[in-house]
């Protein structure tokens, strides 16, 4: 379903000089699965989602998803792809009806099929309260399930989230957590960026831990324990990316 092949990205620096974000990346996600690609902030995750969404063209490699490139149709691309982030991405001043049947519209969902998986996803997602009060006036909370609404308007099949819960409470991390095992059950392909690791061990079936611009390891989280000799994907990444002691010892 998502297929990323020796995917790189290059943006130039003063003096002539390159800063290499991605460096050669490459995996794969089935239908049905959910990848953690992990790491820290700055570590290539949101570089490597903008290009495999085509926003961004890659310096050289390749990504597609559904047999569609990122380059040559970033068009269909888009149109398999729902995308949550940090970002709510809702507009204030339109209710969370008016907003889902806009967005249906871009994807050219037909009206009849967009009032029916309006009123699937508002019982699934509690949208039934606040459906027609504006955006603007909504909770942090009731903000988040629009986006999710918004991102499964158009029925994808594949998901791409992207520090999802940055920001939230616990009520709110755990909607999110839910609603990946829900999209996952729908047989969806899922890329879940993030650099809260633990988090990921409860939701991912497979990992890709990436550090300056590239995946050092990659698997379940049996094959990196085996792989590694760690226990927690925090472990492993210290190991792997070679960090020491992060703080002086011995200051006053």
């Amino acid at each position: 379903m998502i297929d990323v092949h020796q995917l790189s990205r290059s943006f130039p620096l003063p003096g002539g000089q390159e800063l290499v974000a991605v460096d050669s990346v490459s995996f794969q996600v089935a239908a049905g699965e959910v990848y953690g690609l992990l790491g820290p902030n700055g570590a290539g995750k949101t570089t490597t989602l903008r290009m495999l969404l085509g926003l961004l063209r890659p310096t050289s490699g390749s990504a597609a998803i559904a047999g569609f490139s990122s380059v040559n149709d970033p068009d269909e691309v888009k149109r398999r792809v729902g995308l949550v982030s940090a970002n709510s991405g809702v507009y204030q001043y339109l209710s969370p009806r008016e907003l889902l049947i806009f967005f249906a519209d871009l994807y050219g969902v037909p009206m009849d099929d967009c009032l029916r998986e309006l009123k699937r996803l508002s019982e699934l997602l509690g949208l039934e309260e606040f459906l027609d009060r504006p955006s603007g006036t909504l909770s942090t909370g009731q903000k988040q399930r629009v986006q999710l609404a918004r991102a499964l308007i158009h029925r994808p099949p594949v998901m791409l989230l992207d520090e999802p819960t940055l920001g939230l409470d616990v009520l709110g991390s755990q909607v999110i957590h839910e609603f990946i095992s829900h999209v996952r059950g729908e047989g969806k392909a899922v890329i879940l960026c993030t650099h809260h690791l633990d988090e990921a061990e409860r939701i991912c079936s497979r990992f890709g831990l990436m550090h300056r611009g590239r995946i050092v390891t990659e698997g379940t989280l049996e094959e990196l324990r085996a792989q590694t000799g760690c226990h927690t994907l925090v472990e492993m990444f210290l190991k792997l990316s070679e960090q020491g002691p992060l703080l002086a010892r011995g200051a006053d």
